[in-house]
């Protein structure tokens, strides 16, 4: 039988900072990822969303505003890395909810394997959104520098595939010590 000590507002503060220092640090990493281009870890011009898959690993344990919030939060970080248009925060906040709403429901074990799913078809949502908003505007902008509908959906067909497959391959090396970290040393967001 094992008892806990009741600890000080000190430690307290002090956990929760490290808790919340590692939380920006993981997500800071995965933006210095996200224009690597390592060999073996791209498939056709396409690497890892690592930003998705955070995201993901973010809302498997949380609730679906958390993970539209978290969502919101590193599409914005994405898009002041990129281009604001299309946006990458629509996909993210889609995939934060969704990914919420999923644990919920129950539909989902707490595994690798599963959060390897998760991410694949997370990943072509995603991509969905990206390729939707680029059509729309091709629609109402004819003369964009934007391809044809056709081209672009045969393009999101190839970007959306390569992406799950890279992503749910690479989901596990993100999951794994952030899942352990936050059921070791308390979620982030626990009180």
């Amino acid at each position: 039988m094992t008892s806990t000590l009741p600890q000080s507002p000190t430690a307290v503060w002090k956990s929760r900072l490290l808790n919340w220092s590692l939380t920006v640090a993981s997500v800071c990493g995965c933006l210095f990822l996200l224009p690597v281009r390592v060999p073996g870890m791209e498939l056709l011009g396409v690497t890892p969303n690592w930003l998705l898959i955070w995201v993901v690993a973010w809302s498997v344990k949380r609730s679906a505003f958390q993970g539209a919030v978290a969502g919101l939060v590193l599409g914005l970080l994405q898009d002041a890395m990129t281009a604001d248009f299309p946006t990458h925060t629509l996909g993210l906040v889609i995939v934060g909810v969704l990914t919420g709403q999923l644990q919920k429901q129950r539909f989902i074990q707490e595994d690798i394997v599963s959060v390897a799913l998760i991410v694949f078809g997370m990943a072509v949502i995603a991509e969905t959104a990206m390729a939707v908003q680029i059509s729309l505007h091709r629609l109402f902008q004819p003369d964009s520098l934007f391809p044809a509908l056709s081209e672009i959906w045969l393009y999101h067909q190839r970007i959306s595939l390569s992406s799950a497959i890279l992503s749910s391959v690479w989901a596990p090396a993100l999951y794994y010590p952030l899942n352990r970290w936050w059921q070791a040393h308390g979620l982030p967001d626990a009180g």
